[in-house]
């Protein structure tokens, strides 16, 4: 007993230390990790549908306080949505409460400006339309992976995460 002790000693040891520098590579690529968080704006008012740019029906606003709430626990860098009202309805509690400005960014120009470039390194928060987020999260990830969202659905949580190289993507729903 008193011999495997003294074996098992430097093992324990020689984990910790593993351990400890594993945490500390952790940290140094915290800042190479760039972490998109892409949500479709919650639900919006259907009631005339010739109106283009509608705002958060009841059940859409308290849906945007949820994603405040999903958001509290994460250090969010920016916080980004389309100029329309539903996506910066969306956006607002989550910014409000991390003392954030919403910037407006436009679907189609995004993929042809510096945006991977300016967020590189950060955390964001993108609010947007059924049809151009899984495209921006493909653009993201550098692949066809995530088809348009049906118009009922409001409830996707796309995550990109970008380190060095390597780019991974989770989906979940929240519905």
């Amino acid at each position: 007993m008193k011999y495997s002790f003294i074996f098992l000693l430097p093992i324990f040891f020689f984990s910790c230390a593993m351990k400890e520098s594993q945490n500390t590579l952790k940290v140094m690529d915290n800042e190479n990790t760039t972490t998109y968080y892409l949500i479709r704006h919650a639900e919006k008012d259907r009631s005339n549908p010739k109106e283009k740019d509608p705002e958060l029906i009841e059940t859409g606003i308290v849906r945007a306080k949820k994603w405040a709430a999903i958001f509290s626990e994460i250090e969010l860098d920016a916080v980004y949505a389309t100029p329309f009202k539903r996506t910066q309805q969306t956006a607002a509690p989550t910014a409000i409460s991390k003392k954030i400005e919403i910037q407006s960014y436009e679907p189609k120009a995004i993929y042809k400006s510096d945006f991977k470039t300016i967020t590189k390194g950060k955390t964001v928060l993108i609010v947007g339309h059924s049809n151009s987020i899984p495209k921006l999260t493909n653009y993201l990830l550098g692949e066809e992976k995530y088809e348009e969202i049906e118009d009922s659905i409001n409830g996707n949580l796309y995550i990109i995460t970008i380190q060095g190289t390597k780019t991974w993507s989770t989906l979940l729903s929240l519905e």
